[in-house]
């Protein structure tokens, strides 16, 4: 159980919890919610142990494993299954045990640590690891690929399965979704959910928010409020709460003025003194209601487009993608022949890696098509917010010289007085203007980055993953802002509320092709299922056939049977007894032979218990899909499920016939020695 007792917290100066408490059960899933810079994450340091409280009891059981996923980009060669596989920091120990007992030639430790390894589940850890990175959206080859490799924002997918790989009894997720697709989003939500411990995640994904949390820990004014249910419920609550704080506090106000009122006539009046003076006391008694104080609900809006082209882009035969140096070009997307017309509301639906963010960058002229043509019409004005904000800022700038020079290159022109009106629209007050723009927040830079859109009264806007950094109130304000905007909009997001309350049509960009996507978020749920399943297939198709050993994997089984593998019959040398002395060297052979095949068929014991529960498991999972009358978000979850239990199998079922070629290589050379 996690208990906070009337603690305070400073970061700085800054008070981020004042005499708050709370507690949370193990195995409960706590959403912490609150406003950009309410200390969410200095809370989260807190229950890390990298912050201590100011005052106050904090109490967190001493043996809990913690999981987080760190935020410093890891720079090293080193495989991205084997980055992944450090997480689990049960076998990391174990393995160091391991390696010291070896070092010190200590049987009895060596007999600990392989205990241990046992129990850290070693034989499966490598599978384990790799069905969290195909999870999360890496390919078969991207299994082993050096981490320095990756992108950013694949680095980070890196950090997240680091962090799941880890035995925790507390998770602590800080918006783990912002560099996810959707394909990876809905995997997590149900990794998430069949997750043991407990788990505390800050995210500004409504949905996300509902599907895996069952508790709601508010941050507002150094306040932490526990609310019972997801995020929806908890708005549901908080508003009744609210609505039931001012209406006490109305009528405390009220009461105040009667009292006040009656004070005033009647304390001159002998004959009334005393009742005044009453009630002058009951005044002075009275403990008083604070009025309900809320943050400023941010709003805005973009402006009215001075003209709508129609059709504002028209797109022949457009290849996108990139010119590496000293190479030709690689084409990421082909054959692309759209139009794009006024009023538009365009969602552009696709997993990572299939060109999304390259085929908007085209339209936005941030770099050239590879071929075909783009016909813009007459005063097309482009939007363009990019999915790393600082692709659009500079770090020295501050947010008023950003603008000064945006109003005098792009227009239209201002005073500076005018440009830090506009600013204060977008929360940047008193001195804020003069910060420099690397020193803001995530949300601080997208907010500036939206500052200048509206600043450009654009007639085509073109938006590439605007929410990762924006919190809730922030995020409705854009989507009301979008719905009311007259020009055309085409949005690349993770955010499921934001496509379904802003989009209208979708388009998929996928294998290599751009096209129409005929359906809603749902059907593109369903069909990324279908996808899963026939990739894991096609990989139990593959997973079979093998140089080593042609036969199936299951009729090898079969044939080895369900327990452990015993020793390989020896060689002619060992088995031809004549005499005392052959038979004394066959058992020395024999015992010889399974001292060095002990570890190969442990392995595969534990395989083949594994291979028999993932059985199982696959069995029950079909059965359930089988099921009628299932709603779409289960039947995706069964799906994701079933794929990634299938991927599993086909892993194992390698390193199965891995091992029984092993086992016959050892055999075939003690027999011959």
């Amino acid at each position: 159980m996690i208990s906070l007792r009337q603690v305070t917290l400073r970061r700085g100066t800054k008070v981020v919890l004042d005499a708050a408490s709370v507690t949370l059960n193990p195995g409960e899933k706590v959403g912490l919610v609150g406003r950009n810079g309410a200390g969410k994450s200095t809370l989260f340091a807190l229950l890390a142990g990298r912050l201590q409280a100011d005052g106050g009891d904090f109490d967190m059981p001493p043996r809990w494993r913690l999981g987080e996923v760190a935020q410093q980009m890891p720079e090293t060669a080193e495989p991205a299954t084997e980055f992944v596989l450090q997480g689990d920091t049960r076998l990391v120990e174990a393995q160091a045990e391991l390696a010291a007992a070896e070092a010190a030639d200590d049987g009895e430790a060596m007999a600990h640590a392989h205990v241990a390894l046992e129990e850290a589940g070693a034989f499966d850890a490598r599978a384990r690891a790799q069905t969290l990175l195909l999870g999360l959206g890496f390919t078969r080859e991207q299994l082993d690929a050096p981490v320095n490799s990756f992108s950013g924002g694949w680095r980070m997918r890196l950090q997240l399965a680091r962090a799941l790989m880890c035995p925790a009894d507390l998770l602590l997720l800080d918006e783990p979704t912002n560099h996810l697709d959707l394909d990876a989003l809905v995997w997590l939500e149900g990794w998430l959910q069949r997750y043991a411990g407990t788990l505390l995640v800050i995210s500004h994904d409504r949905e996300f928010l509902d599907a895996i949390t069952g508790v709601t820990l508010h941050l507002d004014d150094a306040k932490l409020t526990r609310y019972g249910g997801n995020y929806t419920a908890f708005e549901e609550m908080r508003a009744e709460r609210l609505s039931q704080q001012a209406s006490a506090y109305a009528r405390q106000q009220e009461r105040i003025a009667h009292l006040q009122r009656f004070i005033d006539r009647f304390k001159a009046k002998a004959t009334k003194a005393k009742q005044a003076q009453s009630r002058v006391k009951a005044l002075d008694r009275m403990e008083r209601l604070a009025p309900v104080l809320t943050a400023s609900d941010f709003s805005f809006e973009f402006r009215e487009p001075t003209n709508l082209p129609n059709p504002m882009l028209a797109l022949r035969d457009m290849d996108v993608g990139y010119l590496p140096p000293d190479a030709p070009p690689k084409v990421i997307v082909h054959g692309i022949s759209r139009t794009v017309l006024a009023g538009q509301r365009i969602g552009i639906l696709g997993a990572n890696g299939q060109g999304k963010s390259t085929f908007v960058k085209t339209i936005a002229r941030e770099q050239r098509p590879l071929a075909g043509t783009v016909t813009e019409g007459k005063g097309l004005a482009i939007g363009y917010f990019a999915q790393q904000e600082m692709d659009l800022l500079h770090a020295d700038d501050t947010p008023l010289q950003h603008m000064v020079r945006l109003a005098r290159t792009v227009g239209p022109d201002a005073r500076e007085q005018e440009l830090r009106d506009f600013l204060g629209q977008f929360r940047f007050v008193g001195d804020m203007v003069n910060q420099a723009v690397g020193t803001l927040s995530g949300g601080e830079k997208a907010r500036l980055v939206l500052g200048s859109l509206v600043w450009q009264r654009p007639n085509l806007l073109l938006l590439d993953e605007p929410t990762n950094h924006l919190d809730l109130n922030t995020r409705e304000a854009l989507s009301m802002a979008l719905n009311e905007f007259e020009g055309t909009v085409m949005l690349v997001s993770h955010d499921r509320a934001l496509l379904r309350e802003v989009c209208d049509e979708f388009w998929l960009v996928a294998d290599g092709a751009l096209a129409p996507f005929d359906g809603d978020l749902d059907d593109y749920q369903r069909w990324l299922l279908e996808r899963s399943r026939e990739a894991a297939r096609a990989l139990n198709a593959k997973a079979p056939v093998a140089a080593a050993a042609p036969a199936p994997v299951a009729a090898a089984r079969q044939a080895a049977g369900a327990a452990p593998v015993p020793a390989p019959a020896p060689g002619p040398k060992a088995v031809a007894p004549s005499g005392r002395d052959d038979r004394k060297a066959a058992a020395q052979a024999r015992a010889r032979l399974a001292e060095l095949t002990r570890p190969l068929r442990n392995e595969l014991a534990q395989i083949d218990k594994r291979l028999d529960k993932l059985g199982g498991e696959k069995t029950e999972v079909e059965s359930q899909l089988a099921s009628p009358g299932l709603a779409g978000e289960q039947f995706a979850e069964l799906g994701r499920r079933l794929a990634h239990v299938q991927a599993e199998l086909a892993m194992l079922e390698e390193r199965w016939l891995e091992l029984h070629t092993e086992l016959e290589a050892i055999a075939a050379r003690e027999g011959a020695g």
